[in-house]
């Protein structure tokens, strides 16, 4: 937002308010997801603005949207992962969302003639950027928790870009390599960044900032708004460092995590 980049595409199942903000700063051309909003409150002002009056990434316009459901994004993108044009599936099939949608398209499966089948197109994103636990200097990351559609989204990538809550020895990550979900062959750069997903939550690291999703919904119901939330929370800050100690510290602490719970010691040996 603060490079000013237009012309973007979104894919993600569901984005928390990633998208809303960038749609609302005038970044985005189209969306590929399952859902676009404010996870916690509802619908996001941006996104209906933008698709029900007018796109700030293309004025005059209304913004395109490719619905998608969860699952489906997650077909398209395990196939940019696999180098195949579609997968087929069954899922979808009498519901609205393959209707004018370029996508999917209806096919009839070779090995049961009589058995019709949707394909869905393959996805491949331009860049990845996925935000997680740990990472060595190399990309080798770890990760645990929810994953989403995070492995097939760096598979499928030309590039991807590793945010994580701290950069390790490289002896940590080789110490669990079942652990390391993402090998760093395949990513083209390393960010060290705490708190890099807030207000969303990273497992074992902080929890979700709920006051700041409900701040957000009730601060961006108008573009005018929109405009003062982000002067204060992207044009405000330098960096993620000033944006954490704009949240203050007070505020810091309350996300960390409470309980621990750890897993049971693995032993590699032989």
């Amino acid at each position: 937002m603060r490079q000013k980049k237009r012309g973007l595409r979104l894919i993600g199942p569901i984005s928390d308010i990633l998208f809303d903000q960038m749609i609302g700063a005038g970044c985005v051309e189209d969306v590929v997801a399952a859902w676009v909003g404010n996870v916690m409150m509802g619908s996001a002002y941006n996104f209906r603005r933008a698709t029900e009056v007018e796109n700030p990434g293309k004025p005059g316009e209304k913004l395109r949207v490719f619905n998608m459901t969860n699952f489906t994004l997650a077909l398209a993108l395990q196939a940019g992962a696999m180098g195949v044009p579609f997968l087929p599936t069954r899922t979808a099939i009498g519901s609205d969302v393959p209707k004018g949608n370029h996508f999917f398209y209806q096919i009839i499966s070779p090995f049961e003639p009589k058995e019709t089948l949707l394909a869905v197109r393959a996805l491949v994103p331009d860049v990845a950027i996925v935000h997680l636990q740990r990472a060595d200097k190399n990309g080798n990351a770890h990760c645990w928790g929810n994953f989403g559609v995070m492995l097939e989204g760096v598979r499928a990538a030309k590039k991807v870009i590793v945010c994580a809550e701290e950069i390790v020895k490289e002896e940590v990550i080789s110490s669990d390599p079942n652990r390391t979900v993402i090998p760093g062959f395949l990513v083209s750069a390393v960010v060290e960044c705490r708190l890099g997903a807030h207000p969303s939550p990273v497992q074992c690291y902080s929890k979700r900032d709920d006051a700041f999703f409900q701040q957000y919904h009730a601060e961006t119901r108008g573009q005018a708004g929109f405009d003062i939330w982000t002067a204060h929370w992207v044009h405000g800050v330098a960096d993620r460092a000033a944006y954490v100690k704009q949240l203050g510290q007070e505020r810091v602490e309350e996300l960390g995590v409470r309980k621990h719970a750890y897993a049971t010691q693995t032993d590699f040996g032989y």
